[in-house]
Formats: structure tokens, C-alpha cells, sequence
């Protein structure tokens, strides 16, 4: 492996202040990128900031909602000469594990917003600068989720399978354009991703649980990082459409 792999290069991180988010943007940075991170989490995106800096990294933070067009169109804006390498759609909530029954339309909305309507905002604004520049790499993280229905509640669910379809579509419409797109979809993570993971009915929740039996580990954030830092990389150059999970074995 290459440890400046991105060395002089430019990467976009959404999520950034925390958990995978954080992880990538770290990882990106210690092997020479320059950092564009953002997230809603002001003072947490921050301290990525400052953890990249301390370590002689370069970044810039941005505090952003991806949901937001304005928002995309500011972050975007900042980055250097219109250069990006590498755009990792991190960023993503959770469905308090709604089944359809019982899901508002304001949960809906917001889990497709921000793990959907985000990510495909941001491809849209970037993919022109990559086709400019002859090549670039987006890489989704998507979830097990995306793979199968019973870890989560209906809107989440839905939105990752369909960042792993909007994956599949970049891949093939733009992969002659030297331009690649992969999804990673972890399982069970140490993350904090806050009070839209706390479960609201308590029967639907009582089902999926028994699915979370095949669950043989949690991972940490960076074990999930360096699939996306490796899925962005030149040494995944053959690797163009794919959708790998990352689970310990859950979808086995």
C-alpha cells in the first residue's frame, strides 16, 4: 500500500464530525489530502478540525446540511480551483426503526433528504468538475440496510437502497469519463448517530431484533474508513460500481 496515497489531492467529506465521517477525513488527511469536511455538528466538526491540524493535516470545515441547496452550493464553492478528487457521501440518520405503518411523513422527508436527496446533490455538483478534470471517485456509504430490510425501520431502509442504486447509475453512466463510484455498506458500527436511533415502536423493533442475533461484532469507525479511503484510491482503479459490505459476516 501507498501511504500518501492522496497526496496533493482534494476530498470532500460529508458527516465529518464524528464516527465514519470523522475516521475517513482523518484517515484522508494523514495521507496527504486536503480536506473539505462538513456536517450540522458545529463544535464536533470542529475538533475534527483540530485533530487533522495537530497531526499536520490540512482541512477545511464547513458547517453544512446536505440537504440544503444553498448549502451544497457554499461548500462546493470552497473547493480549490473547482479541484475534487474524491467525494465521500458519509453523512446519514437513522428512522427511530419506523415500520410504514407508523412512519410521519416529517421522519420520512428528513432520513430521504439528508441519506438520499444530500448525496445525489452533491454528485450532481461535483461530477462536472470531475468529468473537467478527467477523472474522480465517489464513494457512498450506503448500510446493510441497503442490502436487506430487516435492520432497520421502512425510511431508512429505503433511502440506502436507493444510494445504492444511485451508485450503481453514476458508475455506468459516467464510468467512461474515468469516473468511479462504489457504496460501502457497514453493519453495526460505533458510532454516535444520535436520538434517530432510538427505537419508537416497541413491536417492530421486537421483530428486528431477532435479526440482529447474526450480528458477530461492532466495528469501529476506521475499520469502515479504510474501505472508503482504499474504495477512492488509484489502487481501486478496476473497482467501479461495486457494493461491498462491510459487516463481519451479517449478509453472509
Amino acid at each position: 500500500m501507498v501511504e500518501r496515497r492522496y497526496e496533493g489531492r482534494v476530498a470532500l467529506v460529508t458527516g465529518a464530525a464524528s464516527g465514519i465521517g470523522r475516521a475517513v477525513a482523518l484517515r484522508l488527511a494523514a495521507e496527504g489530502a486536503w480536506v473539505l469536511g462538513c456536517d450540522v455538528d458545529a463544535d464536533a466538526l470542529a475538533e475534527t478540525g483540530k485533530l487533522i491540524a495537530d497531526a499536520g493535516g490540512q482541512s477545511t470545515m464547513a458547517v453544512a446540511d446536505v440537504s440544503a441547496q444553498a448549502d451544497v452550493d457554499r461548500i462546493v464553492g470552497l473547493l480549490p480551483d473547482g479541484r475534487i478528487d474524491l467525494l465521500a457521501n458519509v453523512a446519514g440518520i437513522m428512522d427511530f426503526f419506523l415500520p410504514v405503518t407508523e412512519v410521519d411523513d416529517a421522519t420520512w422527508e428528513r432520513v430521504m433528504a439528508v441519506n438520499v436527496t444530500g448525496p445525489m446533490r452533491l454528485s450532481r455538483a461535483v461530477l462536472p468538475l470531475m468529468r473537467a478534470a478527467g477523472g474522480g471517485a465517489i464513494v457512498n456509504v450506503s448500510s446493510i440496510g441497503g442490502l436487506t430490510g430487516a435492520v432497520a425501520g421502512t425510511a431508512y431502509v429505503t433511502s440506502k437502497h436507493a444510494l445504492v442504486g444511485m451508485t450503481r447509475s453514476i458508475a455506468a453512466l459516467y464510468g467512461a469519463d474515468g469516473i468511479r463510484a462504489n457504496a460501502v455498506c457497514p453493519g453495526g458500527v460505533a458510532t454516535n448517530i444520535g436520538r434517530s436511533a432510538v427505537p419508537k415502536v416497541a413491536w417492530a423493533y421486537e421483530r428486528l431484533e431477532k435479526a440482529f442475533a447474526r450480528t458477530t461484532r461492532t466495528a469501529q469507525p476506521d475499520e469502515i474508513a479504510t474501505l472508503v479511503c482504499w474504495l477512492g484510491s488509484d489502487e481501486a482503479v478496476n473497482v467501479n460500481g461495486a457494493v461491498v459490505a462491510s459487516d463481519g459476516g451479517f449478509t453472509a
